[in-house]
């Protein structure tokens, strides 16, 4: 889910404002307040203290659910990890009707999902949580990371078998030239880097030329 203004303004913008605590659900409260806390001041930005008080709770309050901050920003990757898995899968939909159209539409989606989910992808690739600490968190990771293998996977088998690399090599190159692009060209937030063309297009050529170095006819 993105939060829109409205949401940040609590709505009525009545007494609880954008940062009270009253429906109940303290963990997604806080959840809510990480999102809101990354978009402004980065992964690295803020402190447990800070999402307490954004969800208007005492400092005490959020270790009813998670251990610390670093908890509960991995618990915000995994969940971004889990929408950005669910987008890619859509977009990939196992190839049809037509391959390179489908793997279009896979990059497209990653560029989409930075530019629409900026305050998740940062949770999700600059918080610096390690995946080893959080079993769920590394495996939500991985999810995602097999539908762009699964792309490469089908990929190689239009390279000549004599220079067909391993899928694991592609899909790691694919993955490096989409998120470098979306990174640094195509993100939802202040990041941004200005370029003189759509990031998507960028994209589709730098793709273009790496599979035609593998000798993939664009045709194909």
């Amino acid at each position: 889910m993105r939060w829109t203004k409205g949401d940040r303004d609590g709505g009525s913008g009545g007494p609880a404002g954008p940062r009270g605590y009253h429906h109940g659900n303290l963990k997604e409260a806080l959840v809510r307040a990480a999102l809101e806390l990354i978009a402004e001041k980065g992964p690295a930005g803020f402190t447990f203290a800070d999402a307490a008080r954004w969800a208007g709770v005492s400092p005490a309050a959020p270790y009813r659910h998670f251990r610390d901050r670093d908890e509960l920003v991995a618990d915000v990757a995994r969940r971004g990890f889990d929408l950005f898995t669910a987008a890619l899968t859509k977009a990939w939909d196992d190839g049809k009707p037509e391959l390179m159209a489908a793997f279009d539409r896979l990059g497209r989606a990653y560029l989409d999902f930075a530019k629409h989910q900026p305050a998740y992808y940062s949770a999700m690739f600059e918080a610096g949580v390690g995946l080893d600490t959080d079993p769920q968190l590394r495996a939500a990771s991985e999810a995602a990371f097999a539908v762009l293998r699964s792309a490469a996977e089908r990929m190689v088998v239009l390279v000549p078998p004599q220079g067909r690399p391993p899928a694991l090599m592609v899909a790691l190159h694919v993955w490096s030239m989409t998120h470098g692009i979306a990174s640094l060209f195509g993100r939802g937030d202040a990041a941004r880097r200005a370029l003189p063309m759509p990031p998507e297009e960028l994209l589709e050529a730098a793709m273009l030329i790496y599979l035609r170095g593998l000798g993939i006819s664009p045709g194909r």
